[in-house]
């Protein structure tokens, strides 16, 4: 079936689904297939359950009309997605990637313009080559803009994302230590990430740029408009008030603003907050509707969250972690103003080669500065000769929050994905 046609029927059930479990009546189902998983062999069932069609690429399973056979159903739903992005000829797509922030600022971005556009954006942390085409799919004919995160642990795959989101702006937030074992060093994450400016430079976008970052300067050189956003010689500039915890800023120049008090952990979230800004401007969101939406952003999701628990306040930020965003998340917390302060810090993933040294950095940082304890749970942590309190995973280490009885303390809890650091909480 050519795309033409599987789009005709789209447009006539506009609801697609990859899993079952989630299925709703009229939903059209792709069979997509995993390592542990074959989702051709649902098909049936989906149909049997209410879908209005299901596609498939084995033989075997196109059993009836209402399945659709293709060659491949992974690059059938991709492209799909790039016919229907092809649909919104006049909207701006805003493609947002970078190794820490992405999914924070892809929140602020979509709060801000939100109060002033229909503004579609990625659900969560829908952010791969199922999670993208996913999230195109999802926008309806009354959307004014489009704000969509792209996550990458290897080279080609920003490339390969731009080629159906078609984004007309981009925003790199930072290229860091994270995915180092697929990207082959930092050198190969910011020739990575850095081909969304690539999409951008050969197709006339738009590029907003913190102006701090020397590598982005470079990275952007070549792109038709460049907007800049930093702490000094941008178009918009902002410093920090106070983080303690919650981050407040200034807008010192490109916008009335003025100052802006989030609910936001960190002052390592400036930049994220200087880009909303940023973009709202660009589009022109009025300055109050800005400040509105930037302070009445609550994260979730384990991202810089403030957590009180009786008399403690944990900082939970527990969705991921890398090198860069495990050393920022040590010093901010150091230097809040507390008493009593605890780190419970899982092991950080996709390290590669590398791993051993960059667990042996935090833990060298970590030793710079009191704290009440340190528990440092899993992955190369347990390869390390330290002086902290060692455990295996985070249920041991829930098991040993639960039996210190904390009052009064604050407690930063911060791991890669893997680790779940999230369940000492729970």
């Amino acid at each position: 079936m050519q795309i033409e046609e599987l789009y005709k029927i789209y447009r006539q059930f506009p609801s697609v689904q990859t899993d079952t479990r989630k299925l709703k009546q009229g939903d059209i189902f792709f069979a997509l297939k995993g390592d542990n998983f074959n989702g051709n062999s649902f098909a049936r069932q989906a149909i049997e359950n209410g879908a209005a069609y299901a596609v498939v690429d084995e033989k075997k399973f196109h059993t009836g009309e209402k399945i659709i056979l293709v060659e491949d159903v992974l690059i059938t739903l991709q492209q799909l997605a790039k016919h229907h992005r092809e649909q919104f000829k006049n909207i701006p797509f805003i493609a947002i990637t970078g190794s820490n922030g992405k999914t924070t600022t892809k929140e602020l971005v979509h709060t801000v313009l939100s109060t002033t556009f229909k503004t579609y954006t990625t659900e969560g942390n829908l952010n791969n080559h199922i999670g993208i085409p996913l999230t195109i799919l999802k926008i309806e004919p009354d959307a004014e803009m489009a704000v969509i995160e792209m996550g990458a642990n290897h080279q080609k795959e920003i490339a390969g994302y731009c080629e159906y989101t078609q984004p007309t702006h981009g925003v790199i937030t930072n290229c860091g230590k994270a995915h180092l074992e697929g990207f082959d060093g930092v050198e190969g994450v910011r020739k990575g990430k850095g081909e969304l400016y690539d999409y951008l430079r050969y197709n006339n976008g738009t590029a907003f740029v913190m102006w701090d970052y020397d590598y982005l300067r470079e990275m952007s050189k070549g792109i038709p408009t460049v907007i800049t956003y930093g702490t000094k010689n941008a178009l918009i500039e902002g410093t920090v008030i106070e983080s303690n915890p919650f981050l407040e800023v200034s807008i010192t120049k490109g916008s009335e603003t003025g100052n802006i008090k989030s609910h936001l952990v960190g002052d390592y979230n400036l930049p994220n907050i200087l880009l909303a800004v940023t973009v709202g401007k660009h589009f022109n969101v009025p300055d109050k509707k800005i400040i509105s939406a930037i302070e009445n952003y609550m994260p979730s999701n384990s991202r810089s969250q403030m957590i009180e628990k009786g008399s403690n306040k944990i900082i939970l930020d527990a969705y991921n972690a890398n090198p860069s965003s495990m050393k920022l998340a040590i010093e901010n917390f150091a230097n809040l103003k507390a008493d009593n302060k605890v780190l419970m810090l899982g092991g950080m993933a996709e390290l590669g080669e590398e791993s051993l040294d960059e667990h042996k950095a935090i833990i060298q940082l970590i030793g710079q500065y009191n704290w009440t304890s340190v528990v440092l749970v899993g992955g190369d942590f347990l390869k390390c000769n330290h002086p902290f309190f060692s455990l295996n995973n985070s249920t041991e280490a829930k098991e040993w929050f639960e039996k210190q009885n904390f009052h009064n303390t604050h407690i930063l809890v911060k791991g890669s994905r893997s680790m779940r650091m999230e369940k000492v909480l729970e």
